[in-house]
């Protein structure tokens, strides 16, 4: 019997309070899991994402962190993050204000706002989905994006510059 699923598809959901240490937690989590499913390559990768992901959760809402990583493809990973605050980060709106696909610049003074620039640049793919602008009463957001090995030397290269 065929199945809905393919085989040797995995996930793991994570829990985590808002907390400075819960981003340290996300990180082990992560690249244990990558490293246990034989996706080594991508463990770097990955827990630079959820870093900076848990890390603007952590500063910008004031609620519990879901982690979830799923590998959907046999070298694709998919991270989402959920928090509290509805607001959708300029760095992950669709469409992006500063035209097509552009990463927004950052000040470079700035001592904030270079956490989601390193996830778009890391990642292969990306989005954003707002609970609140959907369903009036779930607050919250969720941003999501996709690491392969493809993107790798890009996300190496690219976040040594920042």
């Amino acid at each position: 019997m065929a199945t809905v699923s393919p085989e040797n598809r995995w996930s793991y959901s994570l829990t985590l309070p808002n907390d400075p240490r819960s981003a340290r937690v996300a990180r082990i989590t992560s690249r244990g899991a990558v490293e246990t499913h034989g996706m080594g390559e991508l463990a770097d990768v990955t827990e630079l994402v959820v870093s900076e992901l848990v890390t603007n959760s952590y500063l910008y809402s004031d609620g519990p962190i879901e982690v979830r990583l799923k590998h959907v493809a046999d070298d694709r990973l998919r991270i989402r993050v959920w928090d509290r605050n509805p607001e959708i980060p300029l760095a992950f709106e669709r469409p992006v204000r500063c035209g097509k696909g552009l990463i927004p610049e950052i000040d470079p003074e700035a001592s904030r706002g270079r956490g989601l620039r390193i996830v778009r640049l890391c990642a292969d793919n990306w989005g954003s989905w707002s609970g609140s602008a959907t369903y009036p009463g779930l607050q919250g957001k969720l941003l999501w994006c996709e690491v392969s090995p493809a993107s790798v030397p890009f996300a190496l290269v690219a976040t040594a510059a920042v």
